[in-house]
């Protein structure tokens, strides 16, 4: 084989990259130390040229025997503390710290450290021995001052192998006993690479072992990019790997911090039917894409100062909470050239419980610092004092800043804002100014349309050097309506940096910056796409299902009422999706595509998702999965519900809560709403049915199915399914069953989260002008009441009272006359929709648009409380179909099985604000028939009156016989219908003439059948034993089943 291509050309010149300008030595394989794994001339030869007083010392206690003692006490402090440890804080030796690195300081003012910092000498080694005794070897061993911290397998796909030969050498040739190996302990971290691909791991456990991709992407910073590596100057698509991540300053850098020790408590099961907790470590190096966001976002910031934004569209399974972690970290101990703090705080919004324990380990890890990080758990007084105290990080939720001017008086003393004195208002107002002097980097975490509104207003007001009080003496309420002006836009002193997976169109212009084509775009991309493709997440559209219901409704009552149309529709859509009948069904579908397709998944532990459309449906599916689990026996699945508040079904006037639907199986006693997460986590349950709760941020990896009877759009739609793609061992591409959504839906959701999210076109700032033009038109309100209720709303706090809310109500109630007073309905709801659209635009636009037009912002305050005042325009006709509309037939049918193709298609654009008006048209009325006709006619319904008919004979036909009674007293509903099958084919040829085509599909259409055959005979069960019942309690027997039949 040609010297050029076998894997020994390919060693060379990576060890020739590394020499040449990326800072490495050689070492040599003469001074390695295979038992200890370390090269202690190396070691020695630091801490004697970085420390000679210490040194001295030592060697004036222990002569020649100096050098022995000190590598045998690394080795121990190694084996006890770990390399990470020792590397940032050094070991102890006889009392005396020794350090065996030194990290870069924030800044250069310190050039004493600067100079330890140049002492560090970084080695590569070739063809190191890696197991004592034996004659193994690793291709490079990277060493810190002697201590072994990476190690890399090379291969070269000119002889016929590549990365994935080096992860099976790691995996079966690489003892994790080894000395070298030690988790924690000597190696940080592995790579396994070819010149196309890099894949690390950060523990050895055998065949175990599990390395992820280290790769920067197919295309990196274009819209469509997804797994492996671009070309690269230096021929191998790997090349950034050499000449970047691994040039002394970076490679550096993210040992000293970016690396840490993640521990995490987990709970397993003890193997006596209950749970124990362990707690599980594993050591975090970066992934390429949370380096590169991070190193790319503190550069722009060091660059440009506060003041900017910056948004990162980092998907699911992209690790966001360590890139926080390090971007706050980094944030608040950022310099610029000129060695100038950046920032003073680092402010964290987020809703996620672990980020604050996690950060707070990560950076006890790094500096050894407590007290950095503040988490705001309990209430705007505490996040009024941290910022007030400088603390460097402080993590709290948005809905705390509008109480933090409170929360200052209540720091300066004050029990209420009415009972404050002169002197601790005076005392909050200083604070007030000092917190608006301060620079601020907020990072935060999932942003969307809730950054537009007035809460992140009041964060921008509170932190913001745009609104601080300048004026000289008193502030009268126009300086107080300049300073809310200014605080809506952007804000010098503040810098946003926006995490989130799928950016809407208002968060886009918010926090993007304007990309080649002038729209706005994000800073930074880790792409569903690139995550999918790179196995951090699945794809929840592999195994995708969708059924078509079709019904048909029968008008039940003697008189045809006219009824407001699109209400009587809704109305009887309503009737339809929450008839026993469909949710029966479907729960069938659900419980038995569950233990067939799921439950047998991840070694018996598999669960599933039931998304249901309101609170009703979710009780009355808690209610049919009960009732249809008891019936057929099955023990093996077992529900719970979750939905907020109480319900009342209101056919059976029962109230019902989640905690009283759900009893633990084994206390016996309610669940809680607060403990249901770790319940359901437990073998005890498999099916969580939700309404409006857990459809986001809600991570159980268990989650292998996803039931849905719920329309679901856009971000929903993504956030939703989403639920399902997290990653665990032995999980493979999950299960949805959409009863309600087709496939062409699904995809325009989920296609412009896929890539690069585009907006179609920027919002227009004019529209507020021409808006505010239609409204003063309408003279539905005077300028000279708005400009009244300004002047009481614009106070500054301090001139605030009590009697401050009955003067603003003057000043709405004539515009409330008014509106009454117009006799057209439309024009009311014109007016409404109006100035609705104006206060959500105009809450949006200011934070983009620097308007210095007080009229518009008096004006959206005045709206903003006058809406509620102006009554929605209902129709009082309240439609109940129950008693008028009975359930003719229904039937279920699978429309589409298979995989929705995302990653296909043209990119599809999302859109922000473009217009704003009345989004409701008339509702005409229409004869009950006639709505009925239309539904059944959308539903797509091919069942003919005959077949319908032919269905009603065979039941009545099996109603009479004798064995089939009989059958029917003497087994349950499972039993019985085992019992019958045969007989309901038998009676079904015996009537072939009567309906040819509907017995030939029923007897050849397997599919056809098992809808079919489930229906009939419970009808026919539940008619032979409710007659039974009757004649047993009346003398004289009644005909019929009541209800109209629901035929198959």
């Amino acid at each position: 084989m040609s010297a050029q291509t076998n894997e020994r050309a390919f060693e060379v010149h990576v060890e020739e990259i590394l020499l040449g300008g990326s800072g490495w030595k050689p070492g040599t394989n003469a001074e390695w130390d295979v038992e200890r794994a370390l090269f202690p001339a190396r070691v020695c030869a630091f801490i004697e040229t970085t420390q000679p007083k210490l040194w001295a010392e030592m060697r004036a206690l222990h002569a020649a025997g100096l050098e022995k003692l000190i590598v045998g006490a690394l080795a121990k402090e190694l084996d006890l503390k770990g390399t990470l440890h020792v590397l940032r804080h050094g070991f102890k030796f006889y009392g005396k710290t020794f350090r065996l690195a030194y990290f870069k300081p924030a800044h250069g003012l310190n050039d004493e450290v600067l100079a330890l910092y140049a002492q560090n000498q970084l080695t590569i080694t070739r063809q190191v021995l890696c197991h004592p005794g034996k004659h193994d070897t690793v291709d490079l061993l990277f060493a810190v001052n002697g201590l072994p911290v990476a190690t890399c397998e090379l291969k070269n796909p000119g002889t016929g192998q590549n990365w994935r030969h080096a992860v099976r050498q790691y995996q079966k040739d690489r003892d994790p006993r080894a000395p070298l190996f030690g988790f924690k302990s000597r190696v940080l971290v592995h790579f396994a690479a070819d010149p196309d691909e890099v894949h690390m791991a950060t523990r050895l456990r055998g065949e175990d072992t599990l390395f992820l991709p280290f790769n920067r992407g197919s295309h990196p910073g274009e819209v469509q990019c997804g797994k492996g590596n671009p070309q690269h100057p230096s021929g191998y698509r790997t090349g950034y790997f050499w000449e970047d991540v691994l040039q002394r300053d970076s490679f550096l850098d993210i040992l000293g911090h970016f690396m840490f020790v993640e521990k995490k408590e987990e709970k397993v099961d003890d193997g006596k039917g209950g749970q124990r907790h362990i707690t599980k470590e594993a050591v975090i190096f970066p992934r390429y894409h949370q380096l590169d966001a991070v190193r790319k976002i503190v550069d722009a910031a060091r660059g440009q100062g506060p003041g900017g934004n910056y948004l990162i569209q980092h998907s699911a399974g992209s690790g966001k909470t360590n890139s926080i972690s390090w971007l706050s970290h980094r944030l608040a101990s950022l310099h610029d050239g000129m060695d100038r703090k950046v920032f003073d705080c680092v402010v964290v919004i987020t809703d996620r419980r672990v980020l604050d324990q996690q950060l707070q380990d990560a950076i006890y890890q790094i500096e050894h610092a407590q007290g950095v990080v503040k988490a705001i758990d309990q209430d705007s007084k505490q996040l009024a004092a941290a910022l007030i105290d400088g603390t460097k990080i402080v993590i709290t939720t948005l809905q705390k800043f509008p109480f933090v001017l409170r929360g200052l008086l209540h720091v300066a003393g004050a029990e209420t804002q009415e009972k404050a004195t002169a002197e601790e208002k005076a005392q909050a107002k200083s604070w007030e100014a000092e917190i608006a002097k301060r620079r601020y980097a907020v990072i935060v975490d999932e942003a969307h349309s809730s950054q537009t509104g007035e809460t992140a207003r009041e964060l921008k007001a509170i932190l913001g050097a745009g609104a601080a009080d300048d004026a000289e003496g008193e502030t009268d309420w126009e300086d107080r309506l300049n300073q809310v002006m200014a605080s809506r836009g952007k804000q010098p002193n503040l810098s946003f940096f926006a995490f989130t997976a799928t950016p809407k169109g208002k968060t886009l212009e918010l926090f993007g910056r304007p990309g080649a084509n002038g729209t706005p775009e994000a800073f930074h991309l880790y792409s569903m796409r690139q995550a999918i493709e790179e196995g951090f997440i699945l794809d929840v559209l592999t195994n995708y299902t969708t059924y078509a219901i079709y019904y048909k409704l029968l008008k039940a009552a003697e008189d045809d009422p006219d009824l407001p149309k699109k209400k009587a529709a809704r109305a009887l859509a309503k009737f339809m999706s929450l008839h026993p009948h469909n949710i029966e069904q479907k729960t069938e579908v659900i419980v038995e595509h569950f233990r067939r397709s799921v439950l047998h998944r991840l070694g018996g532990r598999a669960k599933a998702m039931v998304v249901t459309s309101s609170r009703l449906h979710a009780v009355r599916y808690k209610l049919a999965f009960d009732r249809y689990l008891a019936e057929n026996g099955y023990t093996d699945v077992r529900p719970l519900v979750a939905f907020s508040g109480k319900v009342r079904d209101p056919d059976t006037e029962l109230e019902y809560t989640e905690p009283g639907m759900n009893t633990d199986v084994v206390t016996g006693k309610p669940i809680s709403e607060a403990a249901l997460p770790s319940r359901f986590e437990t073998p005890d349950y498999q099916v969580l049915l939700v309404a409006n709760k857990y459809q986001t941020g809600f991570d159980q990896p268990l989650l292998c199915a996803m039931y849905v009877d719920k329309r679901l759009d856009g971000v929903q739609a993504v956030q939703t399914l989403s639920r399902l793609n997290r990653m665990i061992p032995g999980k493979d591409a999950p299960f949805v069953l959409d009863f309600v959504n087709d496939a062409e839906n699904i995809y325009r959701a989920f296609k412009p989260y896929y890539d690069k999210t585009e907006l179609a076109a920027t919002s227009d700032p004019s529209m507020l002008n021409a808006l505010k033009h239609e409204l003063d038109q309408a003279q539905v309100y005077h300028w000279s009441e708005v400009e009244a209720f300004a002047q009481v709303f614009y106070k500054p706090m301090e001139r605030q009272g009590a009697a401050d809310h009955a003067h603003m109500q003057r000043h709405l109630q004539p515009a409330v006359d008014r509106f009454r007073a117009i006799a057209d309905e439309p024009k009311r709801e014109e007016f409404r929709e109006k100035l609705s659209g104006y206060v959500k635009v105009y809450a949006f636009l200011s934070q983009i648009v620097p308007y210095a037009d007080p009229d518009l912002e008096m004006l959206y305050s005045y709206g903003r409380f006058l809406l509620p005042h102006l009554p929605l325009d209902c129709d009082a006709t309240i439609v109940k179909v129950g008693d008028e509309v009975a359930l003719q037939y229904y039937r279920l049918e699978r429309a589409f099985s298979g995989a929705i193709m995302v990653k296909e298609g043209e990119a599809q654009y999302i859109k922000s604000p473009s217009d704003v008006g009345t989004g409701k048209a008339k509702d005409e009325k229409a004869p009950l028939s006639e709505i009925i006709e239309v539904l059944n006619e959308r539903f797509g319904t091919q069942f003919s009156e005959e077949d319908r008919l032919f269905f009603q004979q065979i039941k009545e036909k099996a109603c009479k016989s004798e064995q089939i009674i009989q059958t029917a007293l003497a087994n349950p509903l499972d039993k019985f219908e085992l019992g019958i099958r045969k007989l309901i084919e038998s009676l079904m040829i015996e009537r072939m003439g009567e309906n040819d085509k509907i017995v030939t599909r029923y007897m050849a259409d397997q599919d056809f059948q098992s809808s079919a055959f489930p229906i009939l005979a419970k009808e026919i069960f539940e008619a032979v034993r409710g007659r039974t019942a009757a004649q047993a309690a009346s003398a004289e027997p009644r005909v019929g089943d009541g209800d109209a039949a629901k035929g198959a």
